[in-house]
């Protein structure tokens, strides 16, 4: 495989970031991840990086070095990143659950498979034409039932990971991807202010390093103070000067059994169905480390 990549997260105007990014691959399959911690429910940013991790590491067990089933893998992954943030929260005490987002993305054997809950986006596009792009599960998104709603229901929505209720979730059939289709995973921090159209410009004729920045900015300029936390990762398959860029990536030359990850905290050790407080304990230790170690980064920009 050989593609480009690049992502970026900005606090906006709130006063922590709650979203989360990154991608793991090996050499014959890739997983690109965004989550979104939602505001309104505690420790938002604790629920988007478990559900990066707990993707991460199933993906770092069953990619060897093809996942043999994508849809499977991301629906299990998905419902386990659920009930992490269940199990987490019941350790805490907490009366109520963090929640997040989620939306990700597999690619092997030259096709992608994505799957979503809630209404972080995924776009693909060619040609600078729009493919498609996942739908919402927001009463915005529900057409007749929308319109019956008052206006400042439209937007909530329906379901997400952490919730007491199972999640919802839209699950992709296999795509074929094409040299030079372009990848956009992105909170609604990005797609709630920046037009469409807009979006679609900025991705065609530029590269993904040069498009990223520029949209990122312009929905922080477009929100102005009450901006939200934006967040995107975009990749550009098989690009051929992939090489001429510091994000470019190969993975001929990558061990069947080697995983790559930029999703921070690392491995959360006994993720399986019956976790002992002391497994607990270390994953939260995990993921507040690695909270701690993003905010301060963002104090020092």
């Amino acid at each position: 495989m050989r593609f480009s990549v690049f992502q970026l997260s900005r606090r906006g105007g709130r006063a922590l970031n709650e979203d989360r990014m990154g991608y793991c691959y090996t050499r014959e399959a890739v997983l690109f991840v965004l989550a979104d911690g939602m505001g309104g429910h505690p420790e938002g940013e604790v629920a988007a990086q478990l559900a990066l991790q707990v993707m991460s590491v199933h993906f770092q067990r069953q990619a060897k070095p093809l996942l043999d089933d994508p849809q499977g893998f991301l629906v299990d992954a998905l419902l386990h990143a659920h009930r992490q943030i269940l199990r987490y929260a019941s350790a805490k005490g907490m009366i109520d659950t963090p929640r997040t987002t989620l939306v990700a993305a597999v690619i092997q054997k030259g096709k992608i498979t994505w799957i979503h809950c809630g209404d972080s986006r995924l776009y693909l596009v060619r040609g600078g034409e729009l493919l498609v792009r996942t739908r919402d599960h927001s009463y915005l998104e529900m057409g007749e039932i929308a319109a019956q709603l008052k206006t400042s229901s439209r937007n909530v929505l329906f379901t997400c990971l952490g919730s007491p209720s199972k999640p919802i979730y839209d699950v992709t059939e296999p795509r074929r991807l094409e040299q030079g289709d372009k990848l956009l995973l992105c909170s609604d921090g990005l797609w709630g202010s920046v037009d469409e159209g807009h979006l679609m410009r900025t991705l065609h004729g530029r590269t993904v390093s040069q498009a990223i920045p520029q949209l990122v900015e312009t929905a922080l300029r477009n929100a102005g103070d009450a901006s939200d936390n934006v967040t995107a990762i975009a990749m550009e398959w098989e690009t051929p000067d992939a090489f001429a860029s510091t994000m470019g990536i190969s993975t001929q030359d990558i061990e069947n059994d080697a995983f790559e990850s930029t999703i921070q905290g690392g491995p959360i050790e006994d993720l399986e169905d019956e976790l002992d407080d002391a497994a607990i304990e270390r994953s939260i230790a995990e993921i507040n480390e690695a909270i701690r170690r993003s905010a301060e980064r963002q104090f020092k920009r």
